[in-house]
């Protein structure tokens, strides 16, 4: 499906008793590449696991598309078109990579796992490793992978670079280029490298406890230097020409 818009609107949730967002509102257009940084604790992964139905909502409300799916279940957001790479990669350690992508798959032929293997090549050649079997780096392409073959409209990846040597990360930040180049996905990227994300957003929103404290483009961003050193603590290590 072609890629989609998606809009939050005063949306407020958290867990049980605790609310770690509140009163967050803002729209990324269908296709854009979209940053959300902060520093840590500051409800950036309970923003992506409240837009995949995974937090409790407290108020406002979520649009795919256009589409209402505040109170929709996980599983509905996903046929929805919603895909979502949590910071836990969250692959399944007993099955081979081939059969962890086939899972992905959500009805469509064997053969599409050929894009899989395209966007990333080291898979094919460890396609009959199982998921335990992986590194860190790998795990990170196989759950990334997996949600892509169900070809989402927008794609939510929590920190995919967390952890990974520089060479993984570049991989990985060049294949998320290339994916949202098509045209066909909308990309909300959540990582703690900051020159990495602003290299690769078109817009960027920063949480500041659980609020939404500053919005822009990266070139702008890279600009205001006290607000970057104030809300992310790395004022003197952002290009300008981000």
């Amino acid at each position: 499906m072609p890629a989609t818009s998606l809009e939050v609107e005063n949306l407020s949730a958290g867990y049980g008793q605790t609310k770690v967002l509140e009163n967050v509102s803002f729209s990324v257009p269908a296709g854009q590449r979209f940053a959300v940084l902060g520093r840590n604790g500051m409800g950036k992964t309970t923003l992506l696991a409240t837009f995949a139905g995974q937090t409790k909502r407290y108020d406002g409300r979520i649009r795919l598309g256009g589409t209402d799916i505040t109170t929709s279940p996980s599983a509905s957001r996903a046929h929805a078109g919603l895909g979502y790479v949590p910071q836990a990669r969250c692959v399944f350690p007993t099955l081979t990579v081939e059969e962890n992508l086939f899972v992905g798959l959500k009805g469509r032929p064997k053969s599409a796992l050929e894009e899989a293997y395209q966007m990333f090549p080291r898979l094919k050649e460890r396609r009959r490793n199982l998921g335990n079997q992986l590194s860190g780096g790998e795990q990170q392409m196989l759950s990334t992978a997996r949600s892509i073959l169900g070809r989402p409209s927008v794609l939510l990846l929590d920190e995919p670079l967390e952890g990974l040597a520089p060479v993984i990360c570049e991989e990985l930040m060049l294949a998320f280029t290339d994916l949202a180049k098509t045209g066909d996905m909308t990309i909300l990227l959540v990582e703690q490298r900051i020159q990495s994300a602003l290299d690769f957003a078109e817009q960027v929103i920063i949480l500041e406890r659980g609020r939404l404290a500053w919005s822009g483009t990266p070139k702008a961003l890279a600009g205001e230097h006290d607000t970057v050193e104030r809300l992310l603590g790395v004022g003197g290590l952002l290009s300008e020409e981000a």
